[in-house]
């Protein structure tokens, strides 16, 4: 799959740990260096499991028979198999993740996962791995059964996205249950990857062209600086001599030129205003802006395929992109899925209309109002 690549090495991975104030307390300091690099989960089976053991060591105590302390000591002894086994699993894992090159809200995409295990000769088994993303749940993993010695597996998990913008992927949970799945210890590795999601991109039926455009082509019948060639003539004061036909010039006396055809391809400019008149992040005006947003890239595709060119602008900070047929909708539809909304407080971003009170119009020529 191509895409973006993350990877790091056993030796230089950082556990993702969060970032320390410089003016915390001392208190605060020292749990902060005294945090475990491992964390450890009982299990329903874990939690059964530590209550027997309780239980014959309650029993052991009292009644002193030797047969009880027996069984004592080989469940704690499983303990301890446990937590050597599973640290061992853990242990020189280098984890990687492929991107997609892009991903669109509503469609699902595939994310693969590989795990790498540096040591010689001993496998890791029940590996299983859970992508971390900045400000949203972890709810996509991926399991390993074993990664033998010196050997990587891969696997991949399908996410669809339901909000467009830029998907910050921090790190890794690596856990595992093994051996008996008592226990659940983990550890959490820094690995940064960032995706972009597009906006989603409806059916659009535009209204029909105007008349005289050349079937399959940009151009009309009619003089002009188009790309077809409609005939030749003699070569007169003021002619570009880049049009010069050298071809049929060498035959007579004169120079003879390409007459080209008239350009009826159509410039397009959409407008979107983002200076967001309130505060709160769900408001009507979040969801209106959100629907302009998807309705402009529905459209702006549509053009493009139709083999117009299109501009987007936003009204209050006067950025802009331009894209045509030749270059594609990626750049369009990247800085849509990166425009957010504007305070209105700012001084610098405001704006002398009323957010959403222009309509969405074409204007043709790429003329911008």
């Amino acid at each position: 799959m191509a895409g973006a690549r993350v990877a790091t090495h056993p030796r230089r991975q950082q556990p993702l740990l969060p970032p320390l104030r410089p003016n915390a307390p001392a208190l605060t300091r020292l749990r902060h260096r005294l945090r475990p690099p491992r964390r450890l989960k009982l299990t329903r089976e874990g939690k059964y499991f530590i209550a027997i053991t309780f239980g014959v060591g309650f029993a052991a105590i009292n009644t002193g028979n030797n047969l009880l302390y027996l069984l004592l000591g080989m469940l704690l002894s499983l303990i301890i198999v446990s937590g050597l086994l599973s640290e061992l699993s853990l242990r020189h894992l280098t984890v990687m993740r492929r991107l997609p090159p892009r991903a669109q809200v509503g469609r699902p995409h595939l994310v693969e996962i590989e795990v790498y295990n540096h040591k010689r000769y001993a496998p890791s088994y029940a590996i299983e791995i859970e992508d971390l993303r900045a400000g949203q749940p972890a709810d996509k993993r991926c399991f390993f059964l074993k990664i033998s010695p010196a050997s990587a597996q891969v696997a991949a998990y399908r996410r669809t996205p339901a909000r467009r913008g830029r998907d910050r992927h921090v790190g890794f949970r690596v856990a595992t249950r093994f051996p008996f799945g008592l226990f659940e210890k983990s550890r959490e590795l820094a690995a940064q990857g960032d995706l972009i999601i597009y906006p989603a991109v409806d059916p659009v039926r535009l209204p029909p062209d105007h008349p005289g455009r050349l079937r399959g082509g940009s151009a009309a019948v009619g003089r002009g600086v188009g790309d077809e060639i409609v005939g030749v003539r003699p070569m007169r004061e003021g002619d570009d001599p880049r049009d010069i036909y050298w071809r049929k010039s060498t035959l007579t006396d004169q120079l003879v030129l390409r007459e080209r055809a008239r350009e009826t391809r159509r410039d397009v400019t959409y407008v979107i205003d983002p200076v967001h008149p309130g505060s709160h992040p769900d408001d009507p005006w979040t969801t209106a802006f959100e629907r302009r947003i998807r309705d402009v890239a529905s459209r702006s595709v549509a053009h493009l395929r139709r083999g117009d060119s299109v501009t987007i602008r936003t009204a209050a900070t006067h950025a802009r992109v331009h894209g045509d047929a030749s270059v594609g909708a990626d750049g369009l539809l990247r800085f849509l899925a990166l425009l957010q909304a504007v305070p209105a407080g700012t001084p610098s971003h405001r704006s002398s209309h009323p957010p959403h009170s222009r309509p969405l119009d074409a204007l043709p020529g790429g003329v911008t109002p």
